[in-house]
């Protein structure tokens, strides 16, 4: 996927391809996260849709819950959503800024 130390650094084209395709597929995983989140807080936390969706983004970017919930199931689904969000939130942040940070250290090698 990725150009060996050894081979040149890709021109800014192609690098700007790879950006998008990893942009892409960062997308795609917080909106599929997203999308849990808020089905779940639906159906547990028996929440409307949009404010389902505000908890759920709430909760996916950090920054904690906006309802209060009540129940045993919508306390278990906030607690793994909880979990799952900051592994899921890291991830699609490290996939995003993958080819930054290989291109900066291909540059960097690039002159031996």
């Amino acid at each position: 996927m990725y150009e060996h130390h050894k081979e040149p650094v890709l021109v800014r084209e192609q690098f700007l391809r790879r950006v998008a395709r990893h942009g892409g597929v960062s997308a795609v995983v917080i909106v599929l996260s997203l999308g849990i989140g808020t089905a779940g807080y639906h159906v547990f936390a028996n929440l409307d849709w949009l404010d389902a969706l505000l908890n759920a983004s709430m909760i996916l970017t950090g920054m904690g819950p906006v309802a209060t919930l009540t129940t045993d199931g919508a306390k278990l689904f906030a607690s793994i959503y909880a979990l799952y969000s900051g592994i899921v939130f890291l991830a699609a942040t490290g996939v995003l800024f993958a080819p930054f940070l290989h291109r900066i250290l291909h540059t960097l090698h690039a002159d031996e």
